[in-house]
């Protein structure tokens, strides 16, 4: 390769447009690629052909599985909210969402759990996607950090969720 060659592949690698690869590398750190990586094989599992309530099954499990595999706080609150999820919109699906539990209907996630631990974080993550209707006015909260869950605590996360489904 001719020197000059060499000095344009060098300058675009350092000034960021070398392959995309690359950047990608570079711009997420590890637990969001992580995170990626087990979004698509959800996407992959996803695509085999199960009837509704086996994909139903195979869902939760994968989800109970995800929780079984936290530690400590995390899992205590994932179990949590877990319960209240079922109990307060039995509608809502479990699921995984780039391997947080996360709970949808026709097939678009509502509300989901993010550990603390998932993206080393001081809190967990009570999350709500654009599918829950918690609209007030022109401005509303979609996430809610989570150090510990109190008895008032779960009976917002049970109004939250209600709402949510409409």
């Amino acid at each position: 390769m001719a020197d000059s060659q060499k000095k344009k592949t060098a300058a675009r690698t350092a000034g960021g447009r070398g392959r995309a690869s690359d950047a990608a590398a570079e711009g997420f750190t590890p637990e969001e690629r992580a995170a990626m990586k087990e979004r698509a094989k959800e996407v992959r599992a996803s695509s085999r052909r199960l009837s509704r309530e086996e994909r139903a099954a195979q869902d939760e499990a994968a989800v109970v599985e995800k929780i079984a595999e936290m530690e400590g706080s995390d899992r205590a609150m994932a179990e949590q909210v877990h319960a209240i999820v079922k109990a307060s919109a039995p509608e809502l699906t479990p699921r995984l969402w780039y391997g947080m539990p996360a709970y949808a209907r026709d097939g678009k996630v509502v509300c989901f759990f993010q550990s603390a631990a998932k993206f080393n974080a001081r809190y967990a993550t009570l999350g709500f996607n654009d599918a829950a209707t918690l609209d007030e006015g022109t401005m509303w909260p979609t996430a809610f950090a989570l150090t510990g869950l109190t008895p008032a605590d779960e009976r917002r996360i049970r109004d939250l969720v209600v709402r949510a489904v409409g």
